[in-house]
């Protein structure tokens, strides 16, 4: 079998192929031997470091780490909206600088080192609407403010877009991305945190939007949802999603599979919660191996899934395990589909 790169791989799930060997996603594209078959690049044009302890995102809102993982929240109790029918007084829109985007281009891929040949490139529209709405007003005056105000929320989500809209036409006309990623966690473990109703009314027009620049250019769309979200795919599939992640197991993984064949990618299926050892922070590495093979025979046959899934956390621990994980997506997704390099 002729050699195909993580890249091309990677496209025919978006295409609705079936790959050569089972994939492997993460969101940061971090490599295994060489290979990842999806990186992320893209124009940091407003001034924030919200992933860093104490920083701050592109509309002010101030971003905390927890000690057990790094991550970095809305730092709680301090909101900075209380009442949605004030976001015009309150939110204050970033400085728009004049950006050389082609330059920016060059620099970006010149220290990225990507190889485009090899890595599908992955960039956004750099706006979560449900995650900022939370982020400005918390997830109790968030739901509140969707119950009572629908309307103010679409209107300053609207606005929101109107100003990062130009940075969104200008990734894709210079970045030129393979796949376009969209973020949003509107759903809990169980269920989503909304009704269909106020999905349809307040957020799709919302992603409708973020969505246009890559479908107006036929670019594939991933779509990142935390939690149950299987009730919003066939609005996904109106605004060009191929891909969707990390589909945890509170998806009916199997009835998505079997009813988007051809239309949509599974990417994810295993979950650290439903893994984790008794003996934890220690550990058994064939049981974690044989979980990472449970999932891909469970999943794979007939196309259309990409493994996903890691522990989170920069200690010992949890990097050991995720090397591990890397290690047998790698060889035993090639293995099931009898792939050899």
């Amino acid at each position: 079998m002729a050699k195909i790169t993580p890249k091309e791989n990677w496209l025919r799930l978006g295409r609705g192929e079936e790959p050569a060997y089972v994939p492997r996603f993460t969101m940061m594209g971090d490599e295994y031997l060489g290979e990842a078959a999806v990186k992320m690049m893209m124009p940091q044009v407003f001034k924030q470091n919200h992933f860093t302890d104490g920083g701050y995102d592109m509309w002010g809102v101030r971003y905390r780490a927890d000690k057990e993982t790094g991550a970095t929240l809305p730092e709680p109790g301090n909101f900075m909206l209380a009442d949605i029918e004030d976001w015009e007084k309150v939110i204050k829109f970033p400085e728009r600088p004049e950006v050389d985007y082609e330059q920016m281009y060059k620099h970006d891929l010149e220290v990225s080192g990507i190889d485009r040949d090899k890595s599908a490139v992955m960039a956004g529209p750099g706006l979560m609407p449900f995650q900022q709405l939370v982020a400005f007003m918390g997830f109790t005056e968030g739901l509140m403010a969707l119950y009572t105000d629908p309307d103010s929320v679409i209107d300053m989500l609207n606005a929101l877009v109107d100003w990062i809209e130009p940075v969104m036409y200008a990734t894709v006309e210079y970045y030129k991305p393979d796949i376009w990623y969209m973020l949003d966690d509107s759903c809990a473990k169980q269920t989503p945190f909304f009704s269909m109703e106020t999905y349809r009314e307040v957020f799709k027009p919302i992603y409708m939007r973020l969505a246009k620049p890559a479908m107006d250019r036929g670019i594939p769309i991933e779509f990142h949802n935390c939690g149950r979200f299987e009730d919003q795919i066939p609005d996904m599939l109106d605004f060009g999603v191929k891909y969707v992640d990390p589909t945890q197991e509170t998806n009916n993984i199997h009835k998505i599979k079997e009813d988007y064949k051809g239309k949509l990618c599974v990417v994810g299926g295993w979950d650290w919660d439903h893994h984790i050892p008794k003996t934890w922070p220690e550990f058994d590495e064939e049981e974690i191996r044989q979980g990472v093979r449970d999932t891909i025979d469970k999943y794979y046959e007939g196309g259309g899934y990409a493994f996903g899934g890691g522990v989170p956390g920069m200690s010992e621990a949890p990097m050991r395990v995720n090397e591990i994980i890397r290690d047998e997506v790698h060889w035993y997704g090639r293995k099931v589909m009898g792939y050899t390099d």
